[in-house]
């Protein structure tokens, strides 16, 4: 069940908050967030697959090789990537929180997102930490959703309970992101929080299996961020026997865990950097999964389709031929698609071949805001969905003066 309203604070025993900390020079919106579990954490993450990496990923690995955490202090507006004495920057900022928190500095975990190459000055923490630590609370998980934004139009949070064992938990998220996102595992930061009792190795599995279907089956630009990272943390507080090993509670972690991912994943692709529309490709009829993955993220990459996409054009050649590039062993001579919106739906295309289609009516429908577009292979059981958006003026805007 999706809870209102809900985010990282929904599950027992964690609290949070946003302040502003001046990192960007004459601005007053959030921009760090802090949150806190009562209790040690199990903890997994994963990270940005860019070799130009972050400091805070650095220190992060370091800090969570053990498999725990307590806190998250994330930065907005400044990504600490590719500037001077950036670790021992991370890893003061460590040192801060867990002085403010009484925790043990290799207990948080750091984050970072915003410019690159700019020196990100220790001042705002010396400022914000102490007032975030003063702040926290279970009802400010959206203040810590806003704080970590920094081109996003909206903050993105949401929480969802599920039983393990018949005692009811609860999975939450925030996450921000907008632009340079094509994760493979995007300026993209997830922090999930639940009370669920589960070790830290079965996390490891569960997010590790859990990104092939959502985050990393979504693209706003091609672009491959730095500083990605997606932590999930678990407090144990919903009092269910861990979870140790695969079974009916884990499958029901697992469920829970992708209906939070694959909603933050699609408000992700939905507010990309100038965005109109949201586009999800469905692919059915592929020789196996992993196929239609990777052809359902080649079609909602293509800048081609995008900005189609944008123009309300049913232009089906351009999926087709990000279908043709795609990686993988499987026939092109018989593949159906259709385009469709809550208006209506046309079929484009038959056996990789024109089907006839009104214009007109093709154009009504691509000219809402959500958009979908269905694959069907025919020549197998594969099946997967990617979500990605249109590419407008305003992303070339947006971008063309992004440190201004």
């Amino acid at each position: 069940m999706i809870i209102k309203n809900g985010g990282v604070c929904s599950p027992k025993g964690f609290k949070a908050a946003g302040a502003a900390t001046g990192i960007k020079a004459g601005s007053s919106k959030k921009d760090m967030a802090l949150i806190v579990s009562d209790v040690m954490c199990n903890a997994a993450a994963v990270y940005t697959q860019n070799k130009v990496f972050g400091a805070p990923i650095t220190v992060t690995r370091q800090n969570i090789a053990d498999g725990k955490a307590q806190a998250i202090i994330c930065n907005s507006g400044n990504a600490n990537t590719c500037a001077p004495g950036g670790v021992e920057l991370a890893e003061k900022v460590c040192e801060m929180t867990g002085e403010a928190l009484n925790l043990q500095a290799t207990d948080i975990v750091v984050a970072s997102t915003g410019v690159i190459g700019q020196k990100l000055e220790i001042e705002p923490f010396e400022k914000g930490i102490p007032l975030l630590a003063g702040m926290i609370s279970a009802h400010k998980g959206n203040e810590a959703a806003e704080a970590i934004m920094t081109t996003d139009t909206v903050p993105k949070s949401i929480a969802v309970e599920f039983e393990a064992n018949g005692v009811k938990c609860t999975v939450g998220a925030i996450a921000k992101g907008s632009g340079m996102i094509n994760p493979n595992m995007a300026t993209m930061l997830s922090f999930i929080t639940t009370d669920a009792g589960i070790t830290s190795e079965m996390l490891r599995k569960a997010l590790s299996k859990d990104i092939k279907t959502s985050y990393n089956q979504i693209c706003v630009d091609g672009d491959t961020s730095t500083n990605d990272m997606v932590v999930l943390m678990a407090n144990g507080m919903a009092g269910n026997p861990v979870i140790d090993g695969e079974g009916e509670a884990f499958d029901s972690f697992c469920k829970a865990l992708n209906q939070v991912t694959v909603h933050i994943a699609k408000c992700l692709a939905r507010d990309g950097e100038g965005a109109t529309k949201l586009i999800e490709c469905n692919v059915s009829g592929a020789p196996d999964d992993e196929t239609a993955r990777v052809i359902s993220k080649s079609v909602i990459t293509s800048d081609l389709l995008k900005v189609a996409i944008f123009g309300a054009d049913a232009n089906w050649g351009r999926v087709l031929c990000a279908i043709g590039y795609a990686q993988g062993d499987f026939a092109t001579d018989n593949i159906d698609v259709s385009m469709s919106s809550n208006v209506g739906s046309v079929l484009v295309c038959l056996g990789s071949r024109h089907n006839p289609y009104s214009e007109e009516e093709a154009s009504r429908i691509l000219s809402e805001e959500e958009i979908t577009i269905n694959v069907n292979m025919n020549q197998g059981e594969g099946g997967a969905t990617a979500w990605g958006c249109d590419l407008t003026y305003d992303y070339v805007k947006i971008n063309g003066d992004y440190r201004s």
